[in-house]
C-alpha cells in the first residue's frame, strides 16, 4: 500500500482524505496558500507544505509547484478530491512522468469523458442512450441552427469543456438562438479557454439522476446505485439524496446497466459518476460524466457502507475491486445539504468572517464533513461551501426529519449561511412528496423566502 499521499485540494474534501488515510495507516501531506495556513486540513495532516499566495492559479492550480511538494516529501500519490486539478489530463501525465500515482482515472480517459462532445460520441457508439443534439461539436452557427431546427425548441447550447452551469444556455424560441449561442462562447472562452460548443434537446424539467461506479485496473466494474441530484440553483446542487423515491427496482437495474456499460466504453478506471436526466416518463439520457469523486459522496457511502475514498486509494494501488454487483445493497435513506456562506436573502451573495462560536451538529445517523472550527476565518478566494451535513435514516421522511433536527442544532455565528433556507426547504409539501425536479428552487425560492420573512415578522 501507499506510504505517503499528498492531497492537492484544501477544505472539507481534503480533510476527509486524511481521515481515510490515517484510518489505512497512510501518511497524509497537505499543501496549502498563504490564505489557508490556518485551514483545518493543514492541522490535520502528518505533514504540511505552503505552494504559493491566496489566488489558486498561484497555488492549488499550480502543478509544478504541487508535484514538487510531493517529491519534496516523499509523497508516492497523489489525490486530487474534487475541483482544482481533479480533472485535468495534463496534470496527470506530470504525474506519470514523476513516478507519482495519481489516484483517479487515466488521462486518456478523463479527455475522452472532459469533452462532452466526445463522451456524447463514445456514449452513442456503446449504445447508452443520451439526449437528441448533434453527434459532435457545432463548428458555426449556421450548423447550430440547422441543428436546432432538426431537433426542435426548446435547446440547451453547452460547452463541450465546460461545467457547474458555466458555457450553457436554454434557448426557447429561433429568434434568441444566435445571442444566446455567442454568449454561451464567450463565456466557455473565458473561463476555460475553449470555446467548443454542442447543442442538445433541452428536456423540461427533469430529474438529475446520478450513478455511482467504481472500476479497478483488472477490467471490474460495478456501481452504486444512484442519486437523486435534481434540487439545484443555477445548476448548482443544493441538497441530494439515495435512493431516488421514483426509481424502482426494474429503471435501477436498466440504469445502473448503462452507468457500468458508460464506464467500460470510456475504459474507465477508479470512482467516477454517471449523470443522466430522467423525463416525466422516466426515460433517461446520459448527459456526462465526472471523472473524479463527487461532493456528493457521502450520500451513497451512507447507504452502501462502503467508503469510497479508500476504495480508490486500493483501485489506485492497483488492488482488484473485492465487491461485487450483488454484493451493494442500499439500505435505508440519506440525504445530504450543502452548507454555503451565502445569503439568501440577498441573492444568495457569499460572505466571509470569522467564526465566533460553532457548534456541529450530532447524534444518530449524522455526519458532518466540514471545515470549520471556532475562531476560523473563512476565505473570499475559494468556493462558499462551508460543510456537508449527512443524515441517514431508515425511511426518507425519518431522514427529512432527522435533517431538520441537524440544521437547527448547526450554529456558526460570524458568517452568514443557507442553512435555515434548507429548513425551510424541507418543510416545503411538495419536497416532502418527492414532486420535485430540477426547476424546483427557481420556481419556489421567494415563497420559501417569504416563509422566512413571515417568521421574523412573527418573532418581531
Amino acid at each position: 500500500m501507499f506510504n505517503r499521499i499528498l492531497i492537492a485540494n484544501r477544505g472539507e474534501i481534503a480533510v476527509r482524505i486524511i481521515r481515510a488515510c490515517m484510518e489505512m495507516n497512510i501518511e497524509a501531506v497537505a499543501i496549502y496558500s498563504t490564505a489557508d495556513k490556518d485551514s483545518l486540513h493543514v492541522k490535520l495532516a502528518t505533514k504540511s507544505v505552503c505552494i504559493g499566495p491566496a489566488r489558486a492559479a498561484d497555488s492549488y492550480l499550480n502543478m509544478d509547484a504541487i508535484i514538487t511538494a510531493a517529491k519534496v516529501t516523499g509523497c508516492d500519490a497523489i489525490h486530487p478530491g474534487f475541483g482544482f486539478l481533479s480533472e485535468n489530463s495534463d496534470f496527470v501525465r506530470k504525474c506519470e512522468v514523476e513516478g507519482i500515482t495519481f489516484i483517479g482515472p487515466t488521462a486518456d480517459a478523463m479527455d475522452a469523458l472532459g469533452n462532452k462532445a466526445t463522451a456524447r460520441k463514445i456514449m452513442m457508439k456503446a449504445g447508452v442512450p443520451v439526449v437528441p443534439g448533434s453527434d459532435g461539436p457545432v463548428e458555426d452557427y449556421k450548423k447550430l441552427e440547422k441543428i436546432a431546427k432538426k431537433i426542435g425548441y426548446p435547446v440547451l447550447i453547452k460547452a463541450s469543456a465546460g461545467g457547474g452551469g458555466r458555457g450553457m444556455r436554454r434557448v426557447y424560441q429561433p429568434e434568441d438562438l444566435k445571442k444566446l449561442y455567442e454568449e454561451a462562447k464567450a463565456e466557455t472562452r473565458a473561463c476555460f479557454n475553449d470555446d467548443e460548443m454542442y447543442v442538445e434537446k433541452l428536456i423540461l424539467n427533469p430529474r438529475h439522476i446520478e450513478f455511482q461506479v467504481l472500476a479497478d485496473e483488472h477490467g471490474n466494474v460495478i456501481h452504486l446505485g444512484e442519486r437523486d441530484c435534481s434540487i439545484q440553483r443555477k445548476n448548482q446542487k443544493l441538497i441530494e439524496e439515495s435512493p431516488c423515491m421514483f426509481i424502482d427496482d426494474d429503471l435501477r437495474k436498466s440504469m445502473g446497466k448503462a452507468a457500468v456499460l458508460a464506464a467500460k466504453a470510456a475504459g474507465y478506471t477508479n470512482a467516477g459518476t454517471v449523470e443522466f436526466v430522467l423525463d416525466e416518463r422516466n426515460h433517461y439520457y446520459f448527459i456526462e460524466m465526472n471523472t473524479r469523486i463527487q461532493v456528493e459522496h457521502g450520500v451513497t457511502e451512507a447507504v452502501t457502507g462502503i467508503d469510497l475514498i479508500k476504495q480508490q486509494i486500493r483501485i489506485a494501488f492497483g488492488e482488484p475491486l473485492k465487491i461485487r454487483q450483488r454484493d451493494v445493497k442500499l439500505k435505508g435513506h440519506a440525504i445530504e445539504c450543502r452548507i454555503n456562506a451565502e445569503d439568501p436573502a440577498k441573492g444568495f451573495m457569499a460572505n466571509t468572517g470569522k467564526i465566533s462560536f460553532l457548534n456541529v451538529p450530532g447524534g444518530p445517523g449524522v455526519r458532518v464533513d466540514t471545515l470549520l472550527y471556532t475562531g476560523y476565518e473563512t476565505s473570499p478566494f475559494y468556493d462558499s461551501m462551508m460543510a456537508k451535513i449527512i443524515v441517514h435514516a431508515e425511511t426518507r421522511l425519518e431522514a427529512i426529519r432527522r435533517m431538520r433536527r441537524a440544521l437547527l442544532e448547526l450554529v456558526t455565528d460570524g458568517i452568514i449561511t443557507n442553512g435555515d433556507f434548507d429548513y425551510l426547504l424541507l418543510h416545503h409539501p411538495d419536497f416532502i412528496k418527492g414532486n420535485y425536479n430540477v426547476g424546483f428552487i427557481e420556481e419556489h425560492v421567494e415563497e420559501i423566502l417569504n416563509w422566512d420573512k413571515a417568521a421574523e415578522e412573527a418573532d418581531a
